[in-house]
């Protein structure tokens, strides 16, 4: 890591990721959650971020509605999702369309193991920071580009703007979810396709970390938003290359698997998931005497509306925890289909430490998602809350890379780095910023 060769660190050891260092200079939720992920296990994460230093800002994660704290504006208060989406970072103000700001950049590129980015393909290039030109400061970086269509393709897709909901249209995924035609296709109902590129732009840097160790050498990954889900849609390519299948949307049970589908409970909504002749033969059991020629799957594909009829009559008498019991005792897969009231509520979610609180420089004291997965030797957790812009500045460029106060001094002075301290009605700026040295 390259973290080993001696510079002091601005984040406390924890984590399997203790020592290593991310440069993240990525906008809006796919290519940040990314280097997020990384910071929850112990990754130094330095997020680099560009003028504006005021509201509105070049990271428009930081102001997307609703605010923090309760009758904030956007001088004073702070996002939802960048509270969540951004804690366990470092932050510096760093203008890259100026000579100074691209060397500063550059010595942070000499000190990381990884960059993530996620502007238009060629952003970077214009600015005079090509690939060529990090791995010339750094030969073993290894740097991780994030877009909605990747960085090479057709040009008209490569140069277009994405969302995450453009990759949900534009993978297929879109094209399965909700009841049949004449309905619409009904999204997802958060930024799925963001968070799951998110989570492959992690992994794929990390393999190229791990590449980079082995060889000495540093190489690009192209990840690319509708590429994600598309390869996660199942053997859905396949079908239709190997027999001609284009499918649709089938409301809310699955295309295949009978019984596998929502039912309404007495009090709420469950799911009964049975796909298997084992696990259907143990519903059987639960639900009670059936025709004989239920045992067929042929028979019950064929006749999903009788079947399925009998499944709601059986939900739709009992409870949702009724049925959970129920089929905990036959060992039959049920749920209840949980919202976040009900998931606050429960001791599984509890026990397992999935709510944790922090605190937060902007919205104060918060409660939200814990830390997944588990590790037994070397977890993640989240030391500190999402830091405001330019909050780390300081520590960064004197701590990290090795700075005269002059020099920093300079660079504020003529708009190469900036702040912005957040503020409250009638009050100065918040307190200087937190740091944390290794063996302090």
């Amino acid at each position: 890591m390259a973290g080993d060769a001696g510079p002091p660190r601005l984040v406390p050891p924890f984590g399997p990721l203790s020592g290593l260092t991310v440069v993240d200079s990525a906008r809006f939720v796919a290519g940040p959650w990314a280097a997020t992920y990384l910071g929850e296990f112990g990754a130094q994460v330095i997020h680099v971020e560009g003028p504006p230093f005021a509201p509105p800002y070049s990271d428009a994660t930081r102001l997307l509605p609703p605010l923090l704290p309760e009758g904030a504006d956007p001088t004073t208060g702070v996002s939802e999702s960048w509270v969540q989406y951004s804690r366990n970072k470092l932050s510096l103000g760093l203008d890259l369309r100026r000579s100074e700001g691209r060397e500063v950049f550059l010595d942070l590129l000499r000190r990381a193991d990884i960059w993530v980015e996620s502007s238009r393909p060629g952003t970077y290039d214009r600015l005079g920071l090509s690939d060529r030109e990090a791995w010339e400061a750094n030969s073993k970086l290894a740097i991780v580009h994030v877009s909605g269509f990747g960085q090479t393709g057709a040009p008209e897709r490569v140069a277009g703007p994405s969302f995450d909901l453009i990759g949900q249209a534009f993978s297929g995924y879109l094209a399965l979810q909700g009841r049949p035609d004449p309905d619409p296709p009904m999204r997802a109902g958060t930024a799925m396709n963001d968070t799951v590129t998110g989570l492959a732009a992690a992994a794929a840097a990390m393999m190229a970390y791990v590449h980079a160790n082995r060889t000495g050498r540093g190489q690009s990954v192209d990840v690319a938003q509708y590429e994600m889900f598309f390869v996660l849609l199942e053997n859905l390519a396949l079908d239709y290359f190997a027999r001609g299948v284009v499918r649709g949307r089938h409301g809310t049970g699955h295309a295949r698997l009978f019984p596998y589908d929502v039912h309404a409970s007495r009090d709420g909504w469950v799911v009964v998931a049975a796909p298997t002749q084992p696990t259907w033969e143990r519903l059987l059991t639960m639900i009670g005497p059936t025709p004989a020629e239920w045992q067929e799957p042929s028979y019950r594909q064929a006749h999903r509306d009788e079947v399925g009829h009998r499944l709601d009559e059986f939900c739709g008498s009992r409870s949702g925890e009724e049925l959970e019991a129920l089929g905990r005792q036959h060992d039959v897969a049920i749920s209840r289909v949980y919202d976040i009231a009900t998931i606050a509520r429960d001791p599984h979610y509890r026990q397992r430490e999935m709510f944790t609180e922090w605190s937060d420089p902007v919205a104060g004291r918060v409660k939200g998602a814990g830390i997944a997965p588990k590790f037994s030797d070397t977890p993640g957790r989240v030391w500190r809350g999402a830091p405001w812009l330019g909050q780390d500045n300081e520590g960064i460029l004197t701590v990290l890379l090795g700075y005269s106060l002059e020099r920093v001094q300079s660079l504020r002075a003529t708009g190469v780095v900036g702040e912005a301290p957040p503020r409250t009605a009638g009050s100065a700026a918040l307190p200087p910023p937190f740091f944390v040295r290794e063996g302090i």
